[in-house]
C-alpha cells in the first residue's frame, strides 16, 4: 500500500517560452513603434488620448521607451524594464473602443513595416498585451473580468 503523503510529484512544466522573431531588429521595431504612433496620435478615437497623456515634447524618448519595451517583447533584449499597466489603469475614460482601435492601427503599421510572418507574430503579442491591459484597466475600476474575452486586431 502506497502512503500518498510521501509521494514526491514533479512540478508542471512551463510552456517554454516564445523564441525571439527572427528577421527583425530593434530599427525595424523603432520604425513600426513610429509609424503605429504617428497614425494613433492623429486619429479621432486614440489621439486625444494620447493628447492629454503625453506632451509633444516628450515623444522622442517615449518612442525611445516603446522601441526598448517592443524589442525587450520581441527579441528577448531586456531593454525595457518600466511598468506599463500603472500608466494605463491611470488614463481616464480608457475602454473597449480603445483597444479595438489601437490593434487595428497596430496590425495596420505591422504589416506595412515588418515581413508578413513577423507582422503576425507582433499582432499576435499585440492582442496579449492589449488584453492584458483591458483586464487590468477593468480590475482596477471594480469590473468584473472573469468573462472578459479578447479582442483580435481588427483590419482597417
Amino acid at each position: 500500500m502506497t502512503d500518498d503523503r510521501f509521494i514526491v510529484r514533479a512540478a508542471p512544466v512551463p510552456p517554454p517560452a516564445d523564441p525571439p522573431v527572427r528577421g527583425v531588429d530593434e530599427a525595424m521595431i523603432r520604425r513600426l513603434v513610429e509609424r503605429f504612433y504617428d497614425a494613433a496620435r492623429t486619429d479621432d478615437v486614440l489621439g486625444p488620448v494620447f493628447d492629454a497623456a503625453i506632451p509633444d515634447d516628450a515623444w522622442p524618448h517615449h518612442f525611445d521607451t516603446l522601441t526598448a519595451f517592443w524589442s525587450s517583447v520581441m527579441l528577448k533584449t531586456g531593454t525595457y524594464g518600466g511598468r506599463p499597466m500603472p500608466k494605463h489603469v491611470a488614463l481616464p475614460g480608457l475602454d473597449d473602443q480603445h483597444f479595438v482601435r489601437w490593434l487595428g492601427l497596430f496590425r495596420r503599421a505591422a504589416e506595412e513595416v515588418l515581413p508578413p510572418e513577423a507582422a503576425a507574430l507582433f499582432v499576435a503579442r499585440a492582442e496579449r498585451v492589449g488584453h492584458s491591459f483591458r483586464l487590468g484597466v477593468k480590475f482596477h475600476r471594480g469590473e468584473h473580468v472573469s468573462l472578459v474575452e479578447p479582442i483580435q486586431a481588427p483590419v482597417i
